[in-house]
């Protein structure tokens, strides 16, 4: 798929992003019928018609190309690092991704603002994973501030993202189990709350019910 988009490169970015979601559906397929692994969407109804920030637990790949397919043209929040990859940070550059410098503290802030700014205006979904790195099913990692600065300084509601996704590929692995990778949206929250009202809210929502989906999948599928 990259190579063969890569004449795409010169043209409006519309072709690659639509290379992107037949990419991520093409991998949802494969997964089904390779590795007996199903995708089920919960929450439909509190997905963003448009612009909006989304923010989500990450415990596998999958959650780095599942949006693709569930998003008009999402804005992805990825490390900076990316964009050097060769063919693959060049369409992360042409499909716009807003990219992090983890190590410019205030200038890098800025410069993330500035994009998801500009992705808001172009009515554009921003996906940004609030830890900053896939977690273990288990682990309890902080959030980075990345997400509060968004959600005061664009004064825009953020919709939570709940999943079990790493109980059947975790990360730094590449086998994957057969089950149901689930991705739920839930309700959003209004803007207006003070930072740590925010914070907290968040980090509730997104870690109690991750912790639900993932005891449900482990009751069906490994009887724990």
């Amino acid at each position: 798929m990259n190579l063969a988009f890569l004449p795409m490169l010169v043209l409006n970015k519309k072709w690659i992003v639509r290379g992107q979601t037949l990419w991520t559906r093409g991998i949802m397929v494969l997964m089904h019928l390779i590795c007996g692994l199903k995708v089920e969407i919960r929450g439909k109804e509190f997905i963003p018609d448009g612009a909006g920030l989304i923010a989500a637990k990450h415990q596998s790949a999958f959650e780095t190309m599942v949006f693709h397919a569930l998003l008009n043209d999402p804005a992805m929040v990825l490390k900076k690092e990316l964009e050097k990859i060769p063919v693959y940070g060049w369409y992360c550059r042409k499909t716009e991704m807003i990219a992090v410098d983890r190590s410019g503290h205030a200038t890098a802030l800025k410069n993330m603002l500035a994009q998801a700014k500009k992705a808001l205006e172009d009515q554009r979904p921003i996906v940004i994973f609030p830890e900053g790195t896939r977690s273990a099913v288990d682990s309890d990692l902080p959030y980075q501030p990345g997400i509060a600065a968004l959600y005061s300084r664009l004064d825009t509601s953020v919709t939570p993202i709940a999943l079990n996704t790493g109980l059947f590929w975790p990360r730094k692995r590449f086998i994957c189990r057969p089950g149901t990778l689930i991705i739920e949206f839930l309700p959003p929250i209004e803007p207006g709350l003070k930072r740590k009202e925010f914070m907290d809210l968040l980090r509730t929502k997104i870690e109690g019910k991750t912790q639900e989906l993932v005891a449900e999948a482990r009751e069906l599928y490994f009887h724990q």
